[in-house]
């Protein structure tokens, strides 16, 4: 069913309960409409058959409506009901069926977070947790970022009377939990995050990251690579494949950028991945001796990888959507679809 047929009998379902008289005749255009064997189940049933692209938009239209004529049934059964009353008539309708409270739905982040923590469990992960506000030290000096980034500027970071600050990463829960435990470590560090970013489509000043790290006697770069391979897998399907690309942060070295094949083409090229066949998932690399050294391990001992991704940007690229601010304006006609 096309996006404007469902516009078109949303109209008339309207009109036809608008026209209505009794609360029997009321009763067969909520039947007709949004019955068990109504346009609303057909509607439904439609939206498997979409391809990703319309799936976010005719959802959205699926969802208008079922609440537009939802809510002209239930006003215009309120209008029945009070001019019942006011002739003597009863009020109850007896033919209708009752009301069912609708089922609540897992907001997208939180299932990508616990789908997160499931999947590095099964390869022994466990979850870190620290404060929201950090000291400058474990969110940039303990992880090797020099006075002079751009990082440390007030135009990127939040930073507060007290010297301390909105923590930019979730980066110095590693380096909190390395303080205090020896080798061997591994943990995943899911958390929210805050940089001075402009709210767009696809930045926001509040996100999530997942970040990991893994260090013991002999770890080497093949062993990221496995790991964040048996992740995408996981999270993206099996036929996901991981590339690593040379790149720079301050914590670790050598660092890569990880990228996924596009789960929507299978890597052939398309609109969500710009053609590419490749979507950039998650920073990663060696963790950098002297990261090591501010926490008092032996880099001579012990070698470990870390690697980071965004929460968001998982979820948009997991469930097609194209905005970010979807996910934080609480919109029920969103939410709704992740039931």
């Amino acid at each position: 069913m096309t996006l404007d047929e469902i516009d078109k009998i949303k109209e008339e379902g309207l009109r036809e309960c608008d026209a209505v008289k009794t609360l029997p005749e009321l009763e067969a255009v909520r039947i007709k409409y949004i019955g068990r064997n109504g346009f609303l189940p057909q509607i439904m049933k439609g939206l498997k058959d979409v391809s990703p692209d319309e799936r976010s938009e005719y959802g959205r239209i699926a969802n208008e409506f079922k609440n537009r004529v939802g809510s002209a049934l239930d006003l215009k059964k309120a209008e029945l009901a009070a001019g019942g009353a006011a002739n003597g008539e009863s009020t109850f309708d007896y033919s209708m069926p009752g009301i069912w409270r609708g089922l609540g739905a897992k907001h997208p982040i939180s299932s990508i977070i616990e789908e997160t923590i499931r999947i590095f469990g099964r390869l022994g992960f466990t979850v870190a947790e620290g404060p929201d506000v950090e000291t400058g030290y474990h969110n940039f000096e303990a992880l090797n970022t020099p006075a002079h980034h751009p990082s440390l500027d007030n135009t990127d970071t939040f930073w507060l009377e007290t010297g301390e600050l909105l923590r930019t990463q979730t980066s110095p829960v590693q380096i909190r939990v390395m303080e205090g435990r020896k080798p061997p470590v591994r943990i995943i560090t899911p958390g929210r995050c805050y940089r001075r970013d402009t709210t767009d489509a696809t930045h926001s000043a509040n996100f999530h990251q997942v970040e990991g790290l893994y260090v013991d006697r002999n770890v080497s770069l093949a062993d990221l690579k496995g790991t964040l391979a048996y992740f995408a897998r996981e999270m993206m399907g099996p036929g996901v494949d991981v590339r690593f690309r040379p790149h720079f942060f301050p914590f670790t070295e050598p660092s890569v950028e990880a990228d996924f094949t596009c789960h929507v083409c299978g890597g052939k090229g398309c609109r969500v991945c710009k053609n590419s066949g490749w979507i950039e998932i998650a920073g990663a690399g060696m963790v950098d001796p002297r990261v090591f050294k501010k926490v008092g391990y032996d880099s001579e001992e012990f070698t470990g990888y870390a690697f980071g991704m965004g929460i968001e940007r998982i979820a948009m690229i997991k469930y097609g959507i194209n905005d970010i601010r979807f996910l934080y304006e609480n919109d029920a006609r969103f939410l709704q679809q992740f039931v």
